[in-house]
């Protein structure tokens, strides 16, 4: 073999060791990349597993209805810089507005958004059994000055056990600092508790009738 032919074949082995050097090097990449995304995520998950647990810590062993709700608003409100939180509870033939400020139930008049949920759109959203947006809403029918609205982020959360609707949670923000996708999910994974919580204070306030 002559001397170009052996320096050929050295090209062209250096060039496939380059090749599968970098093959190499992006299939590291690509494997850092996953192993950091994964560590984000779980990080994301032991936070909301804190969060979810401090919640119910919170929230453990409340008879009073409106002492839970008024609890529940302060965390969520906490963890949710900016956010306004209220409670449309489902009663055996209406809706009952739950809203805090200060401490105390605020007065129906006083809201905005809230003055805008008819009994029609209070029962599509709760046959939805899913988190709705703003959107959502307005499909299921919410009557409001389309301006005002816009400067709202608004979602909501199904409140409910084993198939029974107990209502739903109003979470509103500006819509300069619009939810996130993940605060959405924050607050919903605490609304299972909420629920038990809630059927909990409506049991025992019979009790305490009779």
């Amino acid at each position: 073999m002559g001397d170009q032919q052996r320096h050929k074949r050295l090209r062209l082995l250096i060039k496939k060791l380059n090749k599968d050097r970098k093959r190499q090097a992006l299939r590291t990449d690509i494997l850092c990349n996953d192993i950091i995304a994964a560590q984000r995520e779980f990080i994301k998950r032991l936070r909301t597993i804190s969060s979810t647990a401090n919640f119910y810590e919170s929230i453990i062993g409340m008879t009073d209805l409106n002492n839970l709700l008024h609890t529940a608003v302060k965390l969520i409100e906490a963890d949710n810089a900016g956010a306004n939180v209220s409670f449309f509870l489902r009663r055996a033939d209406r809706f009952e507005l739950c809203m805090f400020d200060g401490g105390r139930p605020m007065a129906f008049e006083e809201q905005q958004l809230e003055s805008c949920f008819s009994s029609e759109l209070m029962d599509n959203i709760c046959k939805s059994n899913k988190v709705c947006s703003l959107d959502d809403m307005f499909e299921m029918g919410l009557q409001g000055n389309l301006v005002e609205l816009k400067g709202i982020s608004a979602v909501t959360i199904p409140l409910g056990l084993f198939g029974s609707s107990l209502g739903f949670m109003l979470v509103c923000r500006s819509s300069e600092n619009k939810l996130t996708p993940a605060e959405i999910s924050n607050i919903s994974a605490v609304t299972f508790g909420l629920s038990q919580a809630i059927a909990s204070c409506r049991a025992h306030s019979h009790t305490a009738d009779r």
